[in-house]
């Protein structure tokens, strides 16, 4: 039996068998092996692949890991945890964009936090013209998940009106190429920012505003599956959110 993904892997990055012989270290009949006859990688090698390659080990190799070393790069991914969205300092929030070099996501209702500044989202625009893909999930104002979340918080109606707001506070970046902004109306479990392999996770709280529930600070480790996860989540709104025309 083949491995299939480890050969699609390659294909989708147009990286060849002698080239991954070479990232690796190893002859290109070896690595023929492993796609051919789905022979095993040493860990070394599996790591090596996954990191070259820009995709997780457990993909390539999904019984490769057991569960208690799944648990522990889980737990690995875990940079630091804040107990309130408000106790994250505002230059966490600016380093965290700062550093992106390939892709920001933002996936919230309104996030007017961020929305309301203007440095912010200066920064937003700038990193988009330097190349950084910048996409915005806001919430649909005219949803009924939005609804219900305003009614969840006691704020009723103004949860719709801050989405409303935070599309327009986004205006100034709105027709820098490289910004993406769609709304959704899928229930928000989670706020989610992200930053190229960094992840701060909001979770929301019943009758509790985004702001005072918890953040999770992530970073990716290849074996770890906590970051990947939350990459599926957005992804998978975005795929289903509407775009918004300049």
């Amino acid at each position: 039996m083949a491995n299939e993904r480890l050969r699609a892997a390659l294909l989708e990055r147009g990286v060849s068998i002698s080239d991954l012989a070479t990232a690796t270290a190893v002859d290109p009949k070896t690595v023929e092996r492993w796609i051919t006859q789905a022979r095993r990688p040493y860990r070394k090698h599996r790591y090596m692949i996954a990191t070259f390659l820009q995709v997780d080990e457990t993909y390539l190799w999904p019984d490769a890991l057991t569960p208690e070393q799944v648990t522990a790069a889980g737990e690995s991914e875990i940079i630091h945890v804040y107990p309130h969205r408000w106790a994250v300092p505002r230059d966490i929030w600016g380093r965290f964009f700062t550093e992106a070099k390939q892709d920001i996501g933002l996936l919230l209702y309104s996030g007017m936090f961020l929305a309301e500044d203007a440095g912010m989202v200066k920064l937003l625009g700038d990193k988009a013209a330097a190349g950084v893909r910048v996409r915005i999930l806001l919430g649909d104002p005219d949803s009924p998940q939005v609804a219900q979340r305003g009614a969840d918080e006691g704020i009723g109606e103004a949860m719709g009106a801050k989405a409303r707001n935070a599309l327009v506070l986004y205006q100034p970046i709105r027709d820098i190429e490289g910004v993406e902004i769609r709304q959704h109306g899928t229930i928000l479990y989670n706020s989610i920012y992200r930053a190229d392999d960094q992840f701060l996770i909001n979770p929301h709280v019943y009758g509790q505003p985004a702001a005072n529930a918890p953040v999770l600070h992530l970073k990716k480790v290849i074996g770890g599956d906590m970051v990947s996860t939350y990459t599926a989540s957005f992804e998978r709104v975005w795929e289903q959110a509407s775009p918004v025309e300049s």
